[in-house]
Parts: structure tokens; sequence; C-alpha cells
């Protein structure tokens, strides 16, 4: 499979290049090994292929996830220069991580084997682990390496448990053989449901869903600004893409045993994430529990899986992804340039909502791209994430799951509330009267996310019909 292989060897050249003296070929060299396995994505489409002894298989759905994912790393690589500026950063290490990390992603996108979904699994986690702890000097970026791999490594046990109990019910780790073994079932199957909710125990953990999301909000608010924009988008993508194609191939047969139980999930994780997000006066713990809140909204379409539960998380996925982006984009520009942080009542310094008081004052484009970003995140019409919500609840709807539907359309009224929070602070708040310097190209990135969010949400047919 290309990209795998192409991300790999990419990967080592990007160490390599390290050893130069001059760092400025690296953020341009990334980009371009990107793009590049962009472009050789596409090269099977309308193709179906089974690789390493049919341990992945490739479609045109894998494609577009695989799409979304370098796409969110590119968005993220471009708005990363800050790198080639400290004298303390190691940019060829971070790059080359983030490579290798997007191997692990696309595993799990592809995934025909369980075993493979293991593998991806732990090459994107023990990528996450490093880039979490990156800023050495950072005892909150220390800490939320060590609760990532704590409590990471102890969910991947019961993730793997999980696997081997299905292997031991179904004699088989491909999910053809799953899923033909769990379509013929009759009565209980103790091994099975056991095996199944230990291997969801374990992917719900790496999407951040309740209650497995108590590493996120720590996490995310220790990680260096940068790493948490590519985990929270590059992560999650890929945990969804994981989870939907275990259910859709290979537990599609005893739905009605997993759906009541993933349905109350969703609910839990929609109502702790709206509601905590309100009571966060950090920027980026706000965008943690957000992050949970995403979660839940995806979630809705896997516990109603059917015919548009597809298109609906493929498109949540992307609108998901560019909004965030361009959120962290903003944050990382105004915090760098501004220094406004404040200290919380445990003593730990955040990123306050103050941060952005005055922003579409000194900044107009800045305060213009945030503007949307919010919106998209919050679901206001003519924004990619109105749409996004509205196939995700259509889905509840098909499903007949109206009680589902009525606790999502309740927690997006909450969410607008907290997102409406940084736009008040931007327009209505006095802040600094210093303009804001944006980078050419970091604006052209972010122009590029604010225009692709409003085109999704005016034209958002675009994606139909392509897988």
């Amino acid at each position: 499979m290309l990209p795998i292989v192409l991300l790999s060897v990419f990967g080592i050249a990007l160490l390599f290049l390290g050893f130069m003296k001059s760092k400025a070929i690296l953020l341009p060299a990334t980009l371009l090994f990107l793009l590049i396995t962009l472009a050789v994505n596409f090269l099977d489409w309308n193709k179906t292929y089974l690789y390493f002894n049919d341990m992945l298989r490739v479609n045109n759905l894998a494609m577009v996830f695989i799409a979304i994912v370098l796409v969110s790393a590119f968005l993220v690589v471009a708005l990363s220069g800050s790198f080639i500026e400290n004298d303390e950063a190691q940019p060829a290490e971070y790059y080359g991580i983030i490579l290798f990390s997007l191997v692990g992603a696309v595993m799990m996108i592809a995934f025909e084997n369980l075993i493979m979904l293991f593998v991806g699994v732990e090459i994107l986690s023990v990528a996450m682990y490093v880039l979490t702890g990156s800023d050495k000097r950072n005892l909150r970026s220390n800490e939320a390496a060590l609760k990532y791999f704590l409590m990471g490594a102890f969910t991947t046990g019961i993730m793997l448990f999980g696997m081997a109990l299905l292997y031991g019910s179904t004699g088989s780790f491909t999910l053809a053989g799953i899923g033909g073994y769990a379509a013929n079932q009759q009565g209980l199957s103790l091994l099975l449901y056991v095996g199944l909710l230990m291997l969801l125990i374990g992917l719900l953990f790496k999407v951040s869903a309740a209650p497995f999301h108590f590493w996120t909000p720590d996490v995310y608010d220790g990680a260096p600004t940068i790493f948490t924009a590519f985990m929270s988008t590059v992560v999650k993508t890929a945990g969804f893409a994981a989870l939907f194609r275990l259910l859709s191939v290979s537990f599609v047969g005893v739905y009605n045993f997993w759906w009541t139980i993933l349905a109350v999930i969703t609910a839990i994780t929609l109502i702790i994430g709206n509601l905590t997000a309100v009571y966060q006066n950090s920027f980026k713990r706000m965008m943690a529990y957000s992050s949970i809140s995403h979660a839940g909204y995806l979630l809705i379409g896997l516990a109603a899986l059917g015919a548009q539960t597809k298109q609906a998380i493929v498109f949540y996925s992307l609108a998901y992804s560019i909004a965030t982006i361009s959120a962290f984009g903003v944050l990382l520009l105004v915090a760098q340039q501004k220094g406004t942080q404040t200290i919380s009542k445990e003593g730990v310094s955040t990123e306050s909502f103050d941060t952005f008081n005055g922003l579409a004052r000194q900044n107009p484009l800045l305060g213009f791209a945030m503007t949307v970003s919010m919106l998209s995140l919050a679901g206001i019409p003519l924004t990619a994430g109105f749409w996004g919500k509205f196939y995700m609840f259509s889905t509840a709807v098909e499903r007949g799951q109206i009680w589902l539907l009525v606790v999502a359309v309740l927690m997006s009224a909450v969410g607008i509330y907290y997102y409406f929070r940084v736009i008040i602070a931007m327009y209505f708040r006095d802040g600094a009267t210093e303009p804001i310097r944006v980078a050419p190209f970091y604006k052209y990135v972010l122009v590029a996310a604010t225009i692709l969010t409003l085109g999704l949400g005016v034209a958002p047919g675009l994606l139909q019909g392509l897988f």
C-alpha cells in the first residue's frame, strides 16, 4: 500500500534532513511529502485491493478517510512555522514523528484484520505520547504525556484482551470471519459479546468518548497547541473510521446487542462534553470538552448504523477537522504574540478567553477565521458544521431513535453558548491595540480553511457520490 510505504520513507528522510545546518527546508519538504502521499492515495480510485496477506483493504471509502487525515496533517504542519524559529525545537523529529503517526492512522482506517488494527493503534498512540511530552521543560506537557501514556497503555491492554476473546469465540482475526460468525450466531455468545465490549472500550478511549474521556482535558491543555490540533483531528478521524469499519462489517449481525449500549454512551458523551465546556475559562480546555461533545455527535451515526451513516461520518469528520485546526491556528498565533495567559485556581497556566479580547479590531482576518470556525463547530447554517450535524441527526431519525435526537439537539443549543463566548470576546470586548502580524503563508492556510468551511456549508453535496 503506497501511502504507508511513502509515509515511512518520507519520515526517515526527514530525520536525515534534520542533520542539515539550516532548518528552513524541513517545513516545505514535509508539506511536499504530504501532497505526494495525498496524490498517490487516489491512484487506486474505484478499485478494491487487499494488501499484506489480506491484512489491509483499500476501497473508495478508505481512500476518502485517508485523504481527510492527510489534509488535516497538511494544515497542521502548515501552521507550525514557529518550530523553525525556535532554537530549542526539533522540527525534524516532530515532522518525522507526525509522518510515522500517519502510518498508524492509515492502518486503522484500512485494516481488514484485528492484528493490523492493533498495530495501527499502537503506532499512532506511541507517536502521540511523544509529541504530547515534546515540550520537555514544561511541567504541564510532561504531566500530560505521562497521564496519556499510562491510561493509553491500560486501555490498549483491555482492547487486546477483547481481540483475544473475539478470536477465541470466532476462530478468526479477519473482519469477514468475525462477521460471518456473528451473522450466524444463535443465542447468547458470552465470549463474543464481552470481546466486542472490551474492543469498543479501547477504541472509544482513543476518540474521547465518555466515560473514557478523563484524560482528554489535561492532555489537550498540557500538550503544545499545534500537537493538540493534530491530536483532536487526525486521531479522532482515524478512530471513528476504525469504529465504523468494525461495526458495519463484523458486528452488524449483532446490532440489537450493541446499539443500546452505544446509544447510552453517546448520550452521556454529549451531556458531559457540552455541559462541562460551559464552565471552562481556558480556551484549550473548552476545546477539549468540545472534542468530547463532537465525539458524541459522531457516535450518533454509529448507534443509528444505516445507509446514511457512511456519508454522515465522512462529512462530519472533514467539517470538524477543518474548523478545529483553524481555531487552534488562530489561538497559536494570538497566544504567541499577545502572551496573554491566566492562572487558574489550581495554579495551572492556561490560555484564557481574554486572549481574544478585541481580536476583530486588531486583525479582522483572524477574527473572521475564528468566527467561522466557532460557527461551524456550533452547527450554525451556511457552515459545514451545520450540515455535518444535519446528516448525523438524519441517521437517528432513520432508525427511529428520537430520544437520542432530542438529547443531541438540546446539547447543540448548549454548545452555542460556549462557542459564542469567543465571538463576543473578539467583537464586543476591549483588548490590546497592537496589531497581530500574520505571515503570508499562515494567512493563506487560514483563508483556505475558512473558504472550505463556508464552501461545504453552501454546497454540501460536493462530496456525495464519491464512495
